[in-house]
């Protein structure tokens, strides 16, 4: 099967290093190895681990220098004590102002011994150890072993790493006291391979990055990466079948996957492994970072947030959500485009001068003034930034749209004396011919897909499988800020259904070009998805106790779709569309209650007929949050 499954599609596997490790993407600098020394030591842990870290110390030593971490499971390369990356810090500005920079791998990967979890859970205290307890034990021993160092550290990270930044605030060192998590993984369950529990089968391949145990500290892959001939994700994924087909290439050797297999429910092994609720007793300033556009983590820096702020009244705890993609933000400079959607020019400059690099060198080095705001985040409609007090502001008013017959979305609520056969819209979705979740031109296999968050959804306008809801043309601008919750109202003539919603901005049809408008792209009609989520029917009452739908029987399915800053201007339309099937995005759904889809078999899938009620006794609406009008 594997190898059959192999040569099917194609697809050379993206390193690790360059798929979040920006500061680690292109070749020696040797500037920086004129400006920094290096060595490379292995840090104690409280159980004897030991941790490889390179420290990168200013040859300047006129004056004591801050700490500046970075702790990774993507490898700290490149190794050895005459090699540098090209950049140290999270951007050139910061490499400029100069820190003392170290590079960690965490226990279980690459050069550092132990044993990797994924997610380690952290046991506030009553075990020894957790990725707070390693940072801790790693600050203590920079400390008293780095010479010049002026006794204040930060610690930051993208994506992963960035979960590393936000697991060292539990617990923290006292000298911890500027800590930037940035698009950082909160929970494995909503996070990166999972969507509130449907699996990213999109992330299917990228397992084996995180799924096999080294056998001991080294600087060498010791996993095998999948190279397919093709780069044709559709079929590959079709020809793979049930999910229970990819048992036949991840063995029990692949410790990542069996875990995924066996624990279908948000049960305790999830659970555990949220930071989510252990951000309490925090003393030091926190700077969390994400893009509203990003694929793989839009939950975790919107929860840590909010998680660090109502544990911690007080402390300087601020927000920046701008209009990227995962990371982009640490990339180049120059026009913003996620997709096919231009934002304007150097957003990713503008954040790493004026917010990232003034945050470390007001709490790290005591110079320049404290970041102006609470929240700093970034309007994608208006293509604007914006400062609040708080997030989600708090002029924001509830609102609702609600799904009404004939495809229209208003404020009206429908009325109960309904038509009985306009009640509900209906359609049939066929796990044997899914929805794609972009064109299918567009579907490729890689480490996991980015751009279709702002993708034009016209395509799927057009199939009777996808139920289209949308305004009148706009006369006023309508600004949602916070989270997004679609209320559906729904029946099935089987036992689960996956329900997919999509918000999407409709532009004019005579909309013109914006700069940085990619080649063969036209704006005019363009249908802009500003934000979209999944939820399984059988998680409708609990995520951690599935419970069949009752066939035919109307029930509600509240949708979390999660936190946007989006002005739907005058002249567009505000359009809701509803599927079943998003692939493969996500896997697909037999409809047939199984116990854990992970196992379903090919006879388990089967057509299944969805209804989305919109009566006054069965009302479905979308619920925000909107500011007044400007």
């Amino acid at each position: 099967m594997f190898v059959r499954l192999m040569a099917l599609a194609g697809f050379l596997f993206v390193s690790v290093a360059t798929h979040v490790l920006v500061a680690q993407q292109q070749l020696q600098g040797p500037s920086i190895a004129e400006r920094y020394s290096k060595r490379e030591v292995r840090i104690p842990m409280r159980d004897g681990v030991t941790l490889h870290t390179a420290i990168y110390t200013p040859r300047d030593q006129s004056h004591a220098w801050p700490i500046l971490m970075n702790r990774t499971c993507y490898s700290c390369q490149p190794y050895g004590a005459a090699n540098y990356p090209s950049r140290l810090g999270p951007s050139k500005t910061i490499d400029d102002e100069g820190y003392i920079f170290v590079h960690q791998d965490v226990r279980g990967r690459w050069n550092s011994e132990g044993t990797f979890d994924n997610m380690r859970p952290h046991r506030d205290g009553d075990l020894p150890i957790d990725e707070s307890s390693d940072t801790y034990d790693t600050i203590e021993w920079l400390l008293k072993n780095v010479p010049g160092n002026n006794g204040k550290v930060g610690i930051t990270g993208i994506s992963y790493p960035g979960f590393y930044s936000a697991a060292a605030l539990p617990e923290h060192h006292p000298a911890l006291v500027a800590v930037s998590p940035q698009a950082p993984i909160s929970d494995f369950f909503f996070d990166d391979f999972h969507h509130q529990g449907s699996f990213l089968q999109s992330y299917l391949i990228a397992t084996a990055t995180f799924g096999y145990q080294h056998s001991g500290p080294t600087t060498q892959r010791w996993y095998n990466d999948p190279r397919p001939s093709s780069s044709d994700a559709w079929q590959f994924n079709m020809m793979l079948g049930p999910l229970s087909n990819a048992s036949e290439f991840y063995g029990e050797d692949c410790f990542f996957w069996q875990e995924i297999v066996e624990h279908p429910n948000y049960d305790k092994f999830w659970q555990e492994r949220s930071i989510i609720p252990h951000l309490k007793d925090v003393r030091a300033n926190v700077l969390t970072v994400g893009g509203w556009f990003d694929a793989e983590d839009l939950y975790g820096p919107l929860h840590i947030y909010q998680s660090v702020e109502a544990r911690n009244p007080g402390i300087s705890n601020q927000l920046v959500m701008g209009p990227w993609g995962h990371g982009d933000w640490a990339r180049g400079r120059g026009p913003t485009v996620v997709g096919n959607m231009p934002f304007g020019r150097d957003t990713s400059r503008y954040f790493q001068e004026e917010i990232e690099a003034p945050f470390f060198k007001h709490h790290l080095k005591g110079a320049g003034d404290p970041l102006p705001f609470e929240a700093r985040v970034f309007d994608t409609g208006r293509r604007e930034w914006s400062s609040f007090p708080a997030w989600p502001p708090a002029d924001a008013v509830p609102s609702k749209l609600f799904l009404t017959a004939g495809g229209n979305l208003g404020t009206a609520a429908p009325a109960t004396e309904a038509d009985a056969q306009q009640s509900f819209t209906q359609y049939i979705s066929d796990p044997a011919d899914p929805v794609p979740y972009r064109e299918r031109q567009d579907i490729k296999l890689q480490f996991t897909p980015r751009q279709y968050m702002t993708d034009n959804q016209k395509f799927a306008t057009q199939r009777d499988d996808v139920l289209v809801f949308q305004t009148e043309v706009l006369t006023q601008p309508v600004t949602v800020a916070g989270p997004i919750t679609a209320r559906l109202q729904v029946s099935t003539d089987q036992g689960d259904a996956d329900w997919i919603v999509k918000v999407i901005d409709v532009y004019p049809d005579d909309f013109p070009q914006l700069e940085g408008t990619p080649a063969g792209v036209t704006l005019a009609g363009y249908q802009m998805m500003v934000r979209s989520e999944v939820l399984k029917g059988r998680f409708r009452k609990s995520l951690e106790h599935p419970e069949p739908m009752i066939a035919n029987e109307v029930t509600e399915v509240a949708v979390p779709l999660q936190d946007v800053y989006h002005t739907f201007l005058p002249g567009h339309r505000i359009m809701i569309q509803v599927q079943s099937t998003w692939f493969p995005l996500i896997d697909r759904n037999p409809q047939k209650y199984v116990d854990n889809i992970y196992k379903a078999k090919a006879e388990d899938f089967t057509k299944a007929t969805h209804r989305v009620w919109h009566n006054g006794d069965h009302a479905s609406a979308i619920e925000f949050l909107a500011v007044p009008a400007k």
